[in-house]
């Protein structure tokens, strides 16, 4: 079953934005006649009200003075009456409910809406020459009062109904107008091919505003369809190589069995094994980086961090120093980042240095820095803005027979950045390769308890 919701939602924006403003419209020009009509009876009452008032004063002068009372209009009825409502100028008693009496006495007008035609009276109490009270009232038809409420209604209705239908065309029309340039956005996105874009406006309104956002987005999609093209094929070459030689030699040892070459056949395929591993690993991590999934973060001491990495470093390389300053160095990350970053900036700088790789921990007011330096080649000028690209190699030959992946700067890139920190390649002053990871510095886990 369709919800009226839905249905309302599968018409046009033309129809939905139509139909609103006519309803508003019908709604205030309703709301315009009815208080229109009430107005008019009010106007007639109100000038009936002029002319009584001059009349009711007259006819309470003559009565105060004695002298018999007059009207001085054949259209005003002039009552003298006792307290009780009873006539004592000798006519005929006037159409006055008992009510009606006691709220004329109290000084109030009465509108008898059920008389033919309906009447508007008006009195107050004098004292007579003689000491005795009397009620003197003066009334008047309203002709034409409920002719003039029902017609004035009548045609405001058909008024408001005229002016409902030429709003909604209008709208309809304006709406149509305005819906045009993006019915044309909409025809030129459906037709748009690979690094389009979609034509500006002439008009600077929030259509032009509008194909800009657009315009944009369609840069950023085709920024991000064309890295993940090149990570796609960069992670099918490397993934090759491994699987191939894996593969290679797994075939020319079933084809040749020798005994004496099984050995060195498996540590090849172990060696190949782990490449083909640490490059999964890697590209997994860039996938959950990529999808926001992040580790939640605490206070890690840097510091500690940075000698336990050294720790980890084999004996037979090359020799690591670390300087740490002698209190802890906090900083807001997750323990498995600031090991990954450690573990693959000691492992890159192993892999160029010559005789020894220094760590050093610097403290500061809102940032933690890490510096690893080597006295290696270094990296070329013209490299440095590129070695945190994926797969990006400075020397491709040489990091192939080393082992590396070309990951191992972009892993520490990207989750430093997540952060909110900053890498940065640099010269040593050894003469290598200095690399710097900055993170942003927090209070210890006992001052957060």
């Amino acid at each position: 079953m369709i919800r009226p919701r839905g249905l309302w939602l599968r018409r046009t924006m033309r129809f939905r934005i139509t139909t609103i403003a006519t309803a508003v419209t019908l709604a205030v020009l309703l709301g315009i006649a009815l208080l229109s009509s009430r107005m008019i009876a009010g106007l007639l009452v109100q000038s009936a009200d002029d002319e009584l008032g001059p009349a009711l004063s007259a006819a309470t002068a003559q009565v105060t003075r004695g002298v018999v009372t007059v009207s001085g209009s054949p259209n005003i009825q002039v009552h003298v009456l006792d307290t009780a409502g009873a006539p004592v100028d000798g006519g005929l008693a006037p159409q006055l409910a008992p009510a009606d009496v006691r709220v004329l006495k109290a000084g109030t007008p009465v509108l008898r809406v059920g008389d033919s035609p309906p009447a508007r009276w008006q009195g107050t109490v004098v004292t007579a020459p003689d000491g005795s009270q009397r009620l003197v009232v003066v009334g008047t038809g309203l002709a034409g009062y409920t002719a003039a409420q029902g017609h004035a209604l009548r045609w405001l209705l058909v008024a408001a109904g005229i002016a409902a239908l030429a709003a909604a065309l209008a709208t309809y029309l304006a709406v149509r107008s305005a819906l045009r340039p993006v019915e044309r956005m909409r025809t030129a996105a459906a037709q748009l091919g690979a690094g389009k874009r979609l034509p500006l406006p002439e008009s600077h309104d929030e259509l032009r505003s509008l194909a800009g956002a657009l315009n944009a987005l369609l840069a950023r999609r085709d920024e991000a369809a064309d890295r993940l093209r090149r990570f796609t094929g960069d992670a099918a070459h490397e993934l090759r190589s491994p699987v191939a030689s894996i593969r290679v030699q797994a075939e020319v040892a079933v084809a040749h069995p020798d005994p004496d070459l099984a050995q060195e056949v498996l540590t090849d395929v172990m060696r190949e094994s782990e490449r083909l591993s640490a490059l999964v690993d890697g590209l997994l991590t860039l996938a959950r980086s990529d999808a926001g999934e992040l580790p939640t973060a605490e206070p890690v001491d840097l510091s500690a961090a940075a000698v336990d990495a050294a720790a980890r470093c084999p004996d037979d390389g090359p020799a690591v120093v670390v300087h740490a300053p002698a209190g802890s160095c906090w900083v807001l990350a997750a323990p498995s980042e600031v090991d990954l970053v450690l573990d693959n900036l000691l492992r890159n700088a192993f892999r160029h240095t010559r005789t020894r790789v220094t760590v050093t921990v610097l403290a500061g007011g809102t940032v933690g820095r890490l510096v690893v330096d080597d006295d290696g080649d270094g990296i070329p000028a013209e490299h440095r803005a590129k070695v945190f690209d994926r797969f990006y190699r400075v020397q491709d030959d040489r990091a192939r027979s080393s082992g590396g992946t070309g990951l191992g700067l972009a892993l520490v890139a990207e989750v430093v950045r997540r952060r909110g920190g900053t890498v940065r390649v640099g010269e040593s002053p050894e003469g290598g390769a200095r690399l710097l990871v900055a993170w942003r510095t927090t209070a210890t886990p006992s001052s957060l308890t």
